[in-house]
């Protein structure tokens, strides 16, 4: 990996230069907004603040955006809303412009929803992981390539509150205040590291992803499902879960505070013991996992829907897999399809070894899953450089992986991985 530039310490970044804006919350102060922002030039840097951990939706609660100049501003989308004659306005201002971002993928969704879509990226995050720096948050990054050091204290806030503290304020705004900066210091690195063309296929790939599908069966997810063995169990897991998605979407509120994972794996455990009929039982059962009143607002809900479960005929109940395309476990390979792990075991060797000699990290050079889905099924119809492109992988990603499969599908005898590799394959599941 590339060193980043050293500093001889890091300077606080406390306030933006030109001090915390007012919040806009009116069609007059978002109208002088984008007549500032239109006076400016060169790309523009973008932020969101969501109440992830609070709220069922990922919606924006806060948008801060900047541009050299054109200011720094912070947008309250609250007052305004999806599709806001506003948000149509500001959209048409980036739309030939570059928008930074940093970790787009997170921000991206939320932008979208309020009607915010750029047409052109950088992505500081994935920039930095690209041209192959260790640490690529936006506090080590600016602290790395820039000299200055970042708070980070309000970053897991409830930004749904208001009004939105100063402090908070203060905090939102500084996370763009050196954005530009950052950008184009990310953007040399890569430029001398010969990456720029990866990176800017992958922002283009970004922009252009059709958004993910909806997963199957979702419940299946549950933190602490490997504690889960019996199918009657994963019925209860399923109709606590469903039940609480239910109550927290119409809400609006994180589901973990209506009742978080582990009480669902431990009611789930219990219920087969004895009935869980009333709200004294459910109590008992959760105390040990830190008892919280909210988690007993909807104890009725949560009885009936284990009540059900408990009820159901047994050609009801979930089965022990999911019935998704997701490919057996890479710990299953090597005993019960030895076949498909030789090959998987010289890709994942060998791609390793280039993702070290390029300074990348091995997912951003090839992503895992389409490792396995080659060597599982290895093409018959095309090259395997098309196959990988058919399963979503970038060009250039394409080009450097597909010579290393192409051999790995060529092995007839298993490579014996290090250890500290062949303990940590559940990783990538």
């Amino acid at each position: 990996m590339p060193e980043e530039e050293q500093t001889p310490a890091a300077i606080a970044l406390l306030h933006p230069a030109a001090g915390v804006p007012a919040i806009i919350e009116t069609e007059q102060a978002f109208d002088a907004a984008l007549a500032a922002l239109a006076q400016g030039v060169g790309p523009y840097a973008f932020d969101a603040e969501r109440a992830s951990g609070f709220k069922y939706s990922a919606r924006a609660y806060l948008i801060q955006i900047k541009r050299t100049g054109g200011g720094l501003h912070l947008i309250d989308p609250i007052p305004f809303g999806p599709g806001h004659r506003c948000f149509f306005e500001l959209n048409n201002l980036i739309a030939d412009e570059e928008v930074i971002l940093h970790a787009s993928t997170q921000d991206l969704p939320c932008l979208r929803e309020l009607g915010i879509n750029p047409q052109i990226l950088f992505d500081t995050e994935l920039g930095g992981r690209i041209a192959g720096l260790a640490r690529v948050g936006l506090g080590p990054l600016l602290e790395s390539l820039m000299g200055v050091s970042l708070a980070k204290e309000h970053s897991a806030a409830d930004w749904s509150k208001r009004p939105l503290p100063e402090e908070w304020l203060n905090y939102a705004a500084l996370d763009v205040e050196l954005l530009v900066e950052l950008r184009d210091k990310v953007h040399a690195l890569l430029v001398d590291a010969k990456k720029w063309e990866w990176a800017e296929e992958d922002f283009a790939a970004i922009i252009s992803a059709p958004a993910p599908a909806p997963r199957i069966d979702p419940w299946r997810r549950t933190s602490g499902m490997h504690k889960i063995k019996k199918r009657l169990q994963m019925a209860v897991v399923r109709e606590l879960w469903q039940a609480r998605d239910e109550i927290a979407r119409g809400a609006d509120v994180s589901p973990s505070r209506l009742l978080s994972d582990a009480a669902i794996t431990e009611l789930a455990q219990n219920a087969e013991k004895s009935p869980i009929t009333n709200r004294k039982h459910l109590e008992k059962i959760l105390r040990p996992l830190g008892l919280r009143a909210r988690w007993l607002e909807n104890a009725s809900t949560w009885i009936t829907s284990i009540t059900t479960a408990m009820e159901l005929p047994e050609d009801q109940w979930p089965e022990a897999r999911s019935k998704s395309d997701t490919l057996p476990p890479n710990k299953l390979w090597r005993e019960r399809f030895p076949e498909k792990f030789i090959p998987l075991s010289h890709a994942r060797f060998n791609l390793a070894a280039k993702a070290e000699e390029l300074s990348i990290p091995l997912e951003n050079l090839i992503s895992p899953e389409l490792v396995r889905r080659i060597c599982w099924s290895p093409p018959l119809d095309s090259s395997v450089l098309e196959a990988l492109q058919a399963l979503g992988a970038r060009r250039w990603q394409a080009e450097i992986a597909a010579p290393v499969l192409e051999a790995a599908l060529l092995e007839t005898v298993a490579l014996e991985l290090p250890e500290a590799e062949a303990t940590s394959e559940s990783a990538e599941e």
